[in-house]
């Protein structure tokens, strides 16, 4: 008799899971939409001589690259990164490649190291966030900027110890794209 009770119990439930399925637009456009946002917001935040906001833009395509590789397509960096040099003054292109780059090595990385763990995860993104600001900075020397190369120690501490929480809210983010809703067919 018990399990005719919980069969009966487990019935509602599994009504409200038939038909639904994520939809296809958040799916998509979900990761997209939240590297541009990251991508515009420290610049709307605070406006300062001296970097202090860390690239937040680039640490959610960096999170998102790693929390679902698949997701975003390796030529993704080059359309987010020129949206990201529209909104972070550094010179137009430089994000693009820098960001291109980027994917094409996370993808080398994940051929090479199938099985990963947080540590590895945020060992590669310090490694990548510290060159990703170091170029950065040379390449806005080489537009003409005289930026000493110690100014941005800071800024690669700030980023690196804010990456775990850009990977937080990537992972929020993903639990809202997968949302199940109802299907009309």
């Amino acid at each position: 008799m018990k399990p005719l009770q919980n069969l009966k119990k487990a019935t509602p439930a599994s009504r409200k899971s038939i038909n639904r399925v994520p939809s296809p637009t958040l799916a998509i456009g979900i990761p997209w939409f939240t590297v541009i946002l990251a991508s515009i917001l420290p610049g709307v935040l605070v406006v300062a001589s001296a970097p202090i906001m860390p690239p937040v833009g680039y640490l959610m395509f960096l999170a998102w690259r790693q929390l679902r590789p698949g997701l975003l397509p390796v030529w993704s960096g080059l359309p987010l990164g020129l949206i990201d040099d529209l909104y972070s003054g550094q010179p137009f292109g430089s994000a693009a490649l820098l960001w291109s780059v980027s994917a094409i090595v996370l993808d080398v990385v994940e051929a090479r190291l199938p099985w990963r763990s947080f540590l590895t995860e945020w060992l590669v993104a310090i490694a990548m966030i510290a060159v990703y600001i170091v170029i950065g900075l040379a390449l806005a020397n080489w537009a003409g900027a005289s930026t000493p190369l110690q100014t941005v120690g800071p800024l690669i501490v700030i980023s690196v110890l804010f990456y775990p929480l850009a990977g937080r809210l990537v992972a929020f983010a993903d639990r809202i794209r997968l949302i199940p809703f109802m299907e009309i067919s």
